[in-house]
């Protein structure tokens, strides 16, 4: 297979799903780090469960951890995988008024788990949002990025620090 070519091209130039029939089964792990930062009062009043809509923090964990199972519903070439394990962990920070975000989605199979990682960290980042956008508009999610990543033939990844 030609390095240069584009994985998701069939040889026409056309979308195409990769054929992973023949790739080996293994242990694959990704995680996926992004954050939500906001005003202090908006973070202490999420910090106290004061919003409204409930306790945002619990309810973006599960929205991260059921957006990760859906992601192959959302981007189009992604294929429908078993997933075997996905985590969702929010740690505010005071200081920068933030909500550090990570997420890890692991399986044993035969393609990789980046997206479900990455789809389960920005669901987690729109639900803060959406929960708290009727008392600060102007929170920005940001900095989502692939911090690790294993199993596959291409190995392990870690980000720099």
């Amino acid at each position: 297979m030609n390095k240069n070519k584009l994985t998701h091209l069939d040889d026409d130039g056309n979308p195409s799903m990769v054929d992973i029939n023949k790739k080996e089964m293994t242990e694959r792990v990704a995680i996926a780090f992004g954050k939500i930062t906001m005003q202090t009062e908006t973070l202490q009043k999420i910090l106290d469960i004061k919003i409204k809509k409930g306790d945002v923090l619990n309810i973006a964990k599960i929205a991260g951890i059921m957006a990760a199972k859906k992601t192959d519903q959302l981007i189009p070439l992604c294929h429908t995988i078993p997933l075997s394990y996905v985590n969702v962990d929010m740690k505010p920070e005071i200081k920068e008024s933030c909500i550090n975000i990570k997420a890890e989605a692991a399986l044993v199979g035969k393609t990789g788990v980046e997206m479900e990682a990455f789809t389960a960290v920005s669901v987690a980042a729109l639900t803060i949002y959406d929960m708290c956008k009727s008392i600060d508009r102007e929170m920005v999610i940001s900095d989502i990025k692939l911090i690790h990543k294993s199993g596959g033939k291409s190995g392990e990844f870690n980000a720099k620090v």
